[in-house]
């Protein structure tokens, strides 16, 4: 048999590269949704298999503990979608109020440096801070929002079908690999996998629920308008690494600036959020994730950038969870193992298999 030239080769990589690259960004209104309907089957399998360890509700059938939870997902969802409507409405409705603080904030900056005195203050101000239209940029705001929401309702949609499917999955195995023990084996593998990326998302989803109920206790104590709104941004930002917490943070702030007019009101509100996602990041998370992602900083970033690139918002909400779930499939496999190896921060853990597979 002829061999394949290693110019060939790499000729077929790049351009198969290139032609999934493609496809990924041509593709981005129809695989958000899709992605995110797995994940969500995939949380509400780890939840349901954690509520059977409770004394509450270990008792009910699993299908039964599985539609409980998509219930309270489709709940959650609906009640984002009504926080978000109400929020919009009232951000537009005090949006004047909220560029009148800005200019007022500006102009006692100014004032710091005697510059209110200057007599074409008036017209530097119309040129530059005149342009600043508040509702414009909420408006704007909400709208992306809105459109988020609208996704994660169509990933309700295929999410529900795929629970439907996931039934059949043992007899679909059967049928495609005749050889039973090759068949079992094959199971028992995508079990493994399914019941790690499980454990991470679930997980992951656990903290970021937690970052957002201390985060709405910090802006309900200082009065911050619409805590509630702020607190579900936070905490689905907080899906992105390091960028996220200070993106989720920022957002906020800037509602306290706006609101009440006082830039030490504003410092407090950012000194108690970045308090929390500290306490978070640097304590809670690692405890409780542990060894369940092991990737290297510099491909967090990279998956970051190159998800960020092709989706935009929605794909570095994403990346983290996606890379973790390929990082997780390619160590599973003899033949793909040494791409995870690539991708780990931590190896000793590869070492170690490989101590035991040596071993046995």
């Amino acid at each position: 048999m002829q061999q394949t030239s290693p110019l060939l080769t790499l000729t077929l990589s790049v351009m198969l590269a290139i032609m999934v690259g493609w496809l990924l960004m041509i593709g981005k209104s129809l695989l958000i949704p899709i992605i995110i309907a797995v994940m969500s089957i995939y949380v509400i399998a780890t939840s349901s298999r954690a509520m059977a360890r409770w004394p509450v509700t270990r008792h009910l059938p699993e299908l039964l503990r599985k539609m409980l939870l998509g219930l309270v997902f489709i709940a959650i969802l609906a009640a984002l979608n009504w926080v978000v409507i109400i929020t919009a409405r009232d951000l537009v409705a005090l949006g004047p109020a909220y560029q009148a603080n800005i200019e007022r904030l500006i102009a006692q900056g100014f004032g710091l440096f005697g510059l209110e005195e200057n007599a074409d203050w008036e017209s530097i101000s119309e040129v530059v801070f005149g342009r600043i239209d508040m509702p414009a940029f909420i408006s704007g705001l909400a709208g992306s929002v809105g459109s988020m929401v609208g996704v994660l309702v169509l990933a309700v949609v295929y999410a529900v079908f795929l629970a439907a499917e996931a039934t059949g999955f043992a007899r679909k195995l059967a049928v495609a690999v005749p050889d039973r023990m090759q068949a079992l084996r094959t199971q028992g593998m995508i079990e493994m996998i399914n019941a790690r990326i499980g454990d991470y998302l679930a997980v992951k989803t656990l903290i970021n629920v937690i970052v957002g109920m201390l985060s709405w206790v910090v802006l309900w104590a200082f009065g911050v308008d619409h805590a509630l709104f702020w607190a579900l941004m936070i905490g689905i930002l907080n899906y992105i690494p390091y960028f996220g917490s200070l993106i989720a943070v920022a957002f906020p702030v800037l509602m306290a600036t706006v609101q009440f007019g006082s830039l030490y009101l504003a410092l407090g509100v950012a000194a108690s959020l970045t308090a929390v996602n500290m306490w978070v990041g640097n304590w809670l998370e690692p405890r409780m994730i542990g060894g369940r992602v092991n990737m290297s900083p510099f491909v967090v970033v990279a998956a970051l950038s190159f998800w960020t690139t092709l989706w935009g918002v929605a794909g570095a909400i994403l990346a983290v969870p996606m890379t973790s779930t390929l990082a997780i499939i390619l160590a599973a496999f003899t033949q793909t193992r040494p791409f995870a190896v690539l991708l780990a921060n931590d190896v000793s853990v590869f070492e170690h298999s490989a101590d035991q597979s040596r071993t046995g």
